[in-house]
């Protein structure tokens, strides 16, 4: 079954394929995405790499704190977003509290 990781701290001139092979290193990738910023385009120095889940842990424990372009990677299991802290997201700054 696939998993996906979440990968922070890229520096921002990161590409797919840069991250890509960084993790063949520990297994095959399923898919790359790198998330940029919805109004300007710019890289937003995260993104998410599926691989199966053998081949996740591995490199979830490889690559967490790597250096990358002299960047050090946060490398963990993604979360759901409903699933993260707060619950379900409600527009900017989350659910709101009474």
């Amino acid at each position: 079954m696939p998993k996906s990781i979440y990968v922070g701290n890229l520096p921002f001139n990161a590409t797919e394929d840069e991250v890509r092979s960084l993790f063949e290193a520990h297994g095959s990738v399923l898919s790359v995405k790198l998330i940029s910023d919805r109004e300007t385009g710019r890289p937003r120095g995260f993104g998410f790499v599926e691989m199966e889940s053998s081949d996740a842990a591995a490199a979830i424990s490889a690559l967490d704190g790597a250096d990358m372009n002299g960047r050090s990677l946060r490398v963990n299991e993604a979360m759901d977003r409903a699933a993260g802290p707060g619950g379900p997201r409600r527009g900017p700054g989350g659910p709101r509290r009474f």
